[in-house]
């Protein structure tokens, strides 16, 4: 799974996310948390419209790569902070996946699913999004 650096910037309330490899993707969120699941977002849908023009993305360059980069260094220097986001592409088909959890675990998990009116799968899908896009 590819990993792109990407640059926050702002003061909360609004925070930006941009990604130096790939112009034109950027993000935004009220908090730094929101701001990364949002640019998480930005990446997938940037990666899928690229495609479906028949194209393919830049692949990311290291962090070092990126730090050398003049116009990064400077926002780095004016307060901004680098990131590490995965591109997880979204695939047109489901796959089964045989897993063991505690089973306090997964009446939890059953509990939110239902309260939230989603199957079992479509919570752990969207809390393995959540979990993917804020790792360091």
């Amino acid at each position: 799974m590819p990993r792109y650096t990407a640059l926050i910037d702002g003061e909360a309330g609004a925070y930006g996310v941009s990604f130096p490899d790939l112009p034109g993707c950027v993000a935004m969120g009220e908090t730094i948390d929101e701001a990364m699941l949002n640019a998480a977002e930005s990446l997938r849908e940037f990666d899928s419209d690229v495609a479906a023009a028949l194209g393919v993305i830049a692949a990311p360059r290291s962090a070092e790569q990126v730090l050398s980069d003049s116009e990064v260094a400077a926002a780095i220097r004016d307060g901004a902070s680098l990131a590490s986001v995965p591109l997880v592409r979204q695939s047109a088909r489901s796959v089964k996946a045989n897993l063991s959890i505690n089973a306090g675990v997964l009446a939890a998990i059953d509990a939110e699913a239902s309260r939230q009116g989603v199957s079992r799968s479509a919570l752990v899908e969207m809390m393995a999004r959540r979990a993917l896009s804020t790792m360091a």
